[in-house]
């Protein structure tokens, strides 16, 4: 029934069929224009998006621009002042620099405060063409200060710093230099180095003198002195330290060959062994011994003991005799020591009043001159020199010569200790031997 009813209807429903086909064409066309028409507006809107993308990319690069230039404005003050403190700390670099050559070159200073950076760089520019023309040495004709201040005409040939003199006439050849802009005298030359500047003059080769140290060394030489003019710069206080000098190695000299002269102490312990000095066999008795056995400053106290009557006397006797051979050891050590002590003060007193000295010179004149600063503190501290040469060997001598004296003391003392305790054991057999007598006497 189905098909059959489709079967029937089927010639009803192709009109319906065919209208839905054609109206569905129709929309696909439409479809089609509008999707054309969509694509070419979608080409039109791409083509305004990349333009105006392209507009904010150049407004965003003119913003930074802006603002970049903004921030240089706002930070121009600050820049303009380190670009302009660092152009005026190249600028007095080289106004230094320019100043310090010139200064080497031989200008003054205060002529040079009154030049121009341009009259400056016009005169480095003189000193450079004058030193290009230096690296060919040739001989020309000048004036040159001699040492005893007269002006003569010579030959100047200038290598470098050095530059040599010839004086044809007065026969004067040396070595000068620039002082206060004026070609001086530093150092004159013999016979033979003159002879051999005047071939070097005529025939264009010879040989000269030298001198690396640009005079300095010429200086030192005139500069240095002997040791008596050293001695005599310290002024007056150098004549007590040179007296308490000669008087303390006088003294010195002769304690020397004082000591030097004395007998050597035999040494003794006991009485047995002053009985082994002779080889005698009397013990215990000071008799033993010879007057020869000892010698010097010993002799004489085994002379006293051995004549001394009683032990109490014998012990006055030796301390007196120890007394007198003490102060004998230890005359004029005294002086030596006090010369050590007083030597140096009066060293510094010389250098106090030098120093005086040299201040109130420099309240008269100033203090410009170094030369005159240095060379009176020099002189003053010649007295300290001085002073500290002499107490120093003084401080010395002192100590030797006193211990010296000590030890040869100490052992006469002990040799004094002996003959005391001796003489008592002597003494006390006598009195045992006087009463043993009596009592026989008397039995």
């Amino acid at each position: 029934m189905l098909s059959y009813s489709w079967s029937l209807g089927s010639a009803s429903a192709a009109a319906p069929i065919d209208t839905m086909v054609a109206n569905i064409n129709e929309a696909k066309q439409r479809l089609e224009r509008t999707e054309n028409k969509i694509s070419k507006v979608r080409g039109a809107l791409a083509n305004e998006v990349r333009m105006l993308e392209q507009q904010v990319l150049r407004l965003r690069n003119e913003t930074a621009v802006m603002r970049r230039k903004m921030d240089e404005r706002t930070l121009s003050l600050s820049q303009l002042e380190t670009r302009l403190s660092s152009w005026q700390e190249q600028h007095e670099y080289q106004l230094n620099l320019l100043d310090r050559f010139l200064l080497q070159s031989g200008e003054e200073r205060v002529s040079l405060q009154q030049l121009t950076i341009l009259e400056k760089v016009q005169k480095v520019g003189e000193q450079a063409q004058y030193h290009a023309n230096q690296q060919v040495p040739h001989f020309t004709q000048g004036q040159v200060v001699l040492e005893n201040g007269t002006i003569e005409n010579a030959q100047t040939l200038s290598l470098g710093p050095i530059t040599w003199y010839l004086s044809q006439d007065s026969n004067i050849a040396g070595i000068a230099a620039i002082k206060n802009g004026l070609l001086s005298s530093i150092s004159t030359f013999d016979l033979h180095e003159i002879d051999n500047l005047r071939t070097l003059a005529n025939d264009r080769h010879g040989l000269i003198k030298l001198d690396p140290t640009l005079g300095r060394a010429t200086t030192r030489q005139q500069a240095s002195d002997g040791m008596v003019e050293h001695v005599i710069k310290g002024g007056v206080w150098v004549i007590p330290i040179v007296i308490f000098g000669v008087v303390s190695a006088l003294i010195a000299l002769f304690k020397v060959v004082q000591l030097w002269r004395l007998p050597r102490v035999k040494r003794v312990v006991s009485g047995k062994a002053m009985e082994s000095i002779n080889g005698s066999t009397e013990s215990g008795s000071l008799g033993s011994c010879s007057d020869n056995s000892f010698e010097g400053m010993q002799h004489a106290l085994y002379h006293i003991a051995k004549h001394a009557e009683t032990s109490a006397q014998c012990d006055d006797e030796l301390f007196s005799q120890l007394q007198q051979d003490k102060i004998k050891l230890e005359k004029y050590n005294g002086t030596i020591a006090v010369t050590a002590a007083v030597a140096p003060l009066l060293g510094l007193l010389g250098t106090v009043s030098g120093m005086i000295e040299t201040f109130r010179m420099m309240t008269a004149f100033g203090a410009s001159d170094p030369e005159v600063i240095s060379g009176g503190i020099a002189k003053a501290l010649v007295t300290t020199e001085l002073g500290l040469v002499v107490a120093i060997p003084a401080l010395i001598l002192n100590a030797v010569l006193s211990r010296k004296s000590r030890q040869y003391y100490d052992e006469l003392e002990s040799f004094a200790l002996v003959l005391s305790n001796d003489q008592c054991e002597l003494t006390h057999r006598d009195v045992q031997h006087q009463e043993g007598a009596i009592k026989c006497s008397s039995s």
